[in-house]
């Protein structure tokens, strides 16, 4: 990451990553459509009216993961290996704290969640059942993501793809034969997603486990020290908190869209498990925007941080203009793997109308906090992150929407916010580099 050309280090370091997060969506995405159509769009609105709110209590905690991957980026690229095997073991041991954390949450605050949203109580049971049994596989989640966030540090995002091509396939497997041959319904599709999850936490730790590099896992070695959870949460804390602000008000969106029935939240939950596949495209690049700023950051080369920046900002635009360019017209063809329910295909392209075309401005967006995160600012990114698209859409959901009651009002919310972020995020990051850029670093000729 620290010499040589970028561009094709940043393609082959986030290609795998990429497919990686599409196999984690399809996780999802195959619960969705094997429900919507095996059990009806009951079904696909509880299992769709869950993942705002799986969304906020789970991503605080990817959040600072985050910083794991920074510090450990860091330590291995300065090979200071002492440091590096420490982080290690201390990031997967709270991962472990995290997940067990979170099983507890799911279990027991899922129903009152899902009341707050105003789900329709035509649902509300199934999603509650959804939730309840998928939170039971948290600890799986969280030491899959943390232990995935240590390989990806050092360069490894092929076999983190292996693992979930694994896991993916048993999951597929499983929604069919447990929805399909013992009609389990939502209580199906979630008992298969955390089979799978189990599996790919078990490959990931064993990758660690077998490795002679200085990340090498020992099991008799995993303990908290503080001085490197006070490094992670210093760059994490502040990731996981900004994403789980964000979540909550798509949270406040969901419950906008509940408003209008099952069959727009039907509509709503398809659109957004497609919408997610451009999401983890693009945060994909801003993770490897985070690892390679991380890396040439250990080693002070700072121009290099900036033909970083650069080439990942063209290649997120390139890829978000294709990706969202092909959802908008082939959208209606894509939907109907979903649902064959015209009225639910409807309403989907009404929210993909608004958020696919305009999703580079989401890339951009991102990729800002993505390389001050790796240079180790975190808090201001997260503060101009929360101002700029929470503050966007509460004003937006709470002050227009009302007066304008359309999936088309409330979807525009989308692109405005993100323009407006990219606004203040600049400004930050200008002022960021040039303190960076005034400490000596080395030669980079």
């Amino acid at each position: 990451m620290c010499n040589g050309t970028i561009m094709d280090k940043l393609i082959s370091f986030s290609v795998p990553l990429i497919l990686s997060g599409i196999l984690q969506l399809l996780f999802n995405a195959v619960d969705i459509i094997v429900v919507g159509r095996f059990s009806g769009s009951q079904a696909l609105a509880a299992v769709g009216s869950t993942t705002a709110l799986i969304n906020i209590f789970t991503n605080l905690f990817i959040g600072i993961s985050l910083g794991a991957n920074v510090l450990a980026a860091r330590f291995y690229a300065a090979q200071k290996d002492k440091e590096m095997s420490e982080t290690v073991h201390t990031a997967i041991m709270l991962a472990l704290i995290s997940g067990v954390v979170m099983l507890f949450v799911g279990i027991f605050f899922a129903r009152g969640a899902l009341e707050l949203m105003g789900t329709p109580d035509d649902v509300i049971g199934q999603s509650t059942l959804y939730m309840r049994i998928y939170f039971a596989g948290m600890p799986f989640f969280m030491l899959y993501n943390y232990g995935a966030a240590i390989l990806r540090a050092v360069g490894d995002t092929k076999r983190p793809l292996l693992f979930l091509i694994v896991s993916g396939v048993v999951n597929a497997c499983l929604n069919l034969f447990l929805v399909i041959a013992f009609h389990l319904g939502v209580a199906g599709v979630a008992i298969a997603t955390v089979t799978a999850q189990g599996i790919s936490c078990a490959l990931v730790l064993r990758c660690l486990q077998r490795s002679q590099a200085s990340y090498q896992l020992r099991f008799r070695d995993l303990k908290i020290r503080g001085c490197y959870v006070q490094q992670i949460f210093q760059v994490g804390l502040p990731a996981g908190i900004q994403s789980t602000v964000i979540n909550f008000s798509n949270a406040l969106l969901q419950s906008s869209v509940n408003s209008f029935g099952s069959i727009a939240m039907a509509g709503y939950t398809a659109a957004n498990n497609l919408f997610g596949f451009l999401y983890v495209s693009t945060n994909s690049i801003t993770q490897a925007c985070m690892s390679f700023t991380s890396q040439n950051y250990g080693v002070g080369k700072w121009k290099r941080m900036d033909r970083v920046l650069f080439d990942c900002i063209i290649l997120s635009v390139a890829v978000m203009l294709i990706l969202g360019g092909g959802m908008y017209f082939f959208g209606p063809e894509v939907l109907k793997i979903y649902t064959t329910n015209p009225r639910v295909i409807s309403c989907g392209m009404e929210v993909l109308t608004y958020t696919t075309l305009t999703y580079f401005l989401c890339g951009i967006m991102d990729l800002l906090p993505g390389a001050l995160r790796g240079m180790g600012y975190s808090s201001v990114p997260m503060i101009l992150s929360i101002i700029g698209t929470v503050g966007t859409r509460i004003v937006w959901i709470f002050g227009i929407f009302p007066n304008h009651r359309s999936l088309d009002i409330l979807f525009i919310s989308y692109p405005v916010s993100w323009m407006i972020t990219i606004v203040l995020q600049v400004i930050c990051f200008y002022f960021v580099r040039r303190k960076v850029h005034a400490r000596p670093g080395v030669s980079e000729t």
